[in-house]
């Protein structure tokens, strides 16, 4: 089981690394096509997109394979799952444009770029991919998992290098970022059609529930906790854009892509272990203790790494500019160090059937986080915002460590 998980993790991580490696050339061509104020303003579109994509979505992938588990109920499972993505597309793109239309000046995305906005969140959210990665997850097919990933940041290098040349404006780059995840969307189902043929008749949000007992307090609890996860950081962006101006956004969104490399490791390494806790919930704690020891390591080591290469890694990709992001990109680096360590204890919780609980034990860090931000960011800019960031961060560990404690009846 461990070996299992292990390899999983190994290709997931194959695959953000090559993401990782990718993400500095287009990172690098967008910064310097845009300049400092355009790329705040580009970031603050595709944030804004992020966040409400993240907002209305559910952790689809993480239903399928606790249900899919067995023949019987496999179509159920996911047909659920479809069903609760295309409620996500319902409410996201209702979301987006109420806020869009009618909130004002206090959003932070430019008004002349509000339409690309919504017609971005639309793609966003039509190219969700999380049902074909939990099928490709219940079968084991990590490798194409892996390989569907990587659509994203190849199409995203192409596209960016074509746009620095030819058309280096936001609009550009907007189109390259909304052609990207309909690329990645399209190789996911590919993959995931070739293990499961997909009815059309079993897409219901009604069928799972009358068989399965806590399947919408499940699937509540997974929704939160990733909502949580992808919308806070993008909100941070919109709210360190709101309070110091694209510029500003910029830097902490520079800090945050070098930064932050380690956070998508924490979510694959989510992902592998996963489904190996829900299969073998007997040796489930000794898995997780395992691979969570690997992790702590890795994340120290790219912590004193970020620490020693970070300044001239951020003028390198993105030039003298940007060098006030290195403080806030050390302390974003510690942040997801953090959360690597404490993702096989989320992985436990979850497989435990306690989402709920987990979704609690985030949201109070991460609102106590947002809650400082009109505090910090005045006194300490982009690193005010990675400070809370990292504090909240170390505050969710903690009470993922207490929640999976032993238990007197388990000692």
């Amino acid at each position: 089981m461990i070996r299992r998980a292990l390899t999983n993790t190994g290709w997931l991580m194959g695959a953000r690394g090559i993401n990782a490696v990718l993400s500095l050339g287009y990172l690098a061509l967008a910064t310097r096509a845009l300049g400092l104020q355009g790329f705040g303003q580009f970031i603050l579109v595709v944030s804004f997109v992020q966040a409400i994509s993240g907002l209305a979505s559910f952790q689809t992938w993480q239903a399928v394979v606790r249900w899919g588990q067995r023949r019987e109920s496999v179509s159920h499972a996911i047909g659920f799952a479809i069903g609760l993505d295309l409620l996500t597309f319902v409410v996201g793109a209702a979301l987006a444009g109420a806020l869009l239309g009618f909130a004002g000046s206090w959003l932070p995305v430019p008004p002349e770029l509000r339409w690309q906005a919504f017609a971005l969140t639309l793609v966003w959210l039509i190219a969700a991919r999380s049902t074909p990665t939990g099928i490709l997850r219940l079968h084991d097919r990590y490798a194409q998992g892996a390989a569907a990933d990587s659509t994203t940041s190849i199409v995203r290098i192409i596209g960016a290098t074509i746009a620095a040349l030819f058309a280096p404006t936001i609009n550009a780059f907007l189109l390259v970022w909304a052609v990207a995840e309909l690329a990645t969307a399209a190789t996911y189902w590919r993959f995931a059609l070739r293990q499961e043929t997909l009815s059309l008749r079993s897409i219901s949000l009604r069928k799972l529930p009358r068989t399965e007992t806590g399947a919408w307090g499940f699937v509540w609890g997974t929704g939160l906790s990733g909502m949580l996860l992808i919308a806070s950081r993008q909100l941070i962006v919109l709210l360190v854009g709101a309070l110091g101006g694209p510029g500003m956004a910029a830097i902490y969104r520079v800090a945050a892509q070098l930064g932050e490399g380690l956070l998508k490791l924490a979510q694959a390494l989510l992902r592998a272990t996963y489904p190996e806790l829900v299969r073998d919930p007997e040796q489930a704690r000794h898995i997780a203790g395992r691979i969570g020891k690997i992790a702590l390591f890795t994340g120290l080591a790219a912590v004193i790494l970020a620490a020693l290469a970070g300044h001239w890694v951020i003028i390198a990709v993105a030039g003298g500019e940007y060098v006030a992001a290195y403080a806030p990109m050390i302390l974003l680096s510690a942040a997801a160090a953090i959360e690597l360590a404490g993702a096989t204890l989320e992985a436990l919780l979850v497989s435990r059937g306690h989402a709920l609980r987990n979704f609690t034990i985030r949201a109070l860090p991460t609102l106590l986080a947002v809650a400082t931000l009109p505090l910090l960011v005045p006194m300490a800019g982009a690193s005010g915002a990675a400070a809370a960031v990292l504090v909240a961060s170390l505050l969710t560990v903690v009470g993922l460590l207490w929640a999976n404690r032993p238990r007197r009846a388990e000692i």
